[in-house]
């Protein structure tokens, strides 16, 4: 069985760094990746053929994968998008839906877009390890 490969091209590769926040009526594309330092507010566009991510709350319209990349994802740090799109899959969240509070991801998985807690690269490895509490512990679940 051979496993699942596309063709990256190289601009997929390429990041634009915006160090402002997007106000109503602003908007970016970019052939690559997007990562926003400030808000993106109600009425404000990003759009990226690869991913998007945004350091402050995503309140506007988002477009990661705008040339089809289903691998694509978006992060932020305040999750409340008006319409969030991955590729050819569109979502928007349901009315009153409260942010989580914490940093997001969203992406295509099984063909639907998800939105998930964004752990860090330490949480990841703290939640897949079990430290036992004393070394009885240990030996408990042995016997």
């Amino acid at each position: 069985m051979l496993a699942e490969s596309r063709v990256v091209r190289a601009e997929e590769y390429q990041t634009v760094l915006v160090q402002r926040t997007l106000r109503s009526g602003q908007s970016v594309y970019y052939p690559g990746n997007v990562v926003v330092l400030g808000d993106v507010n109600p009425g404000a566009q990003v759009a990226a053929t690869g991913d998007v991510i945004v350091i402050g709350a995503l309140r506007g319209t988002v477009h990661a994968g705008a040339g089809g990349n289903e691998k694509a994802m978006v992060i932020a740090f305040r999750f409340e998008p008006t319409q969030l799109r991955i590729a050819g899959h569109i979502s928007r969240p349901p009315e009153g839906m409260v942010s989580a509070g914490q940093p997001e991801v969203a992406r295509i998985k099984e063909g639907v877009v998800t939105i998930d807690p964004f752990l860090t690269a330490g949480e990841r490895q703290t939640s897949s390890l079990r430290i036992p509490k004393s070394p009885d512990d240990d030996h408990e679940e042995e016997s």
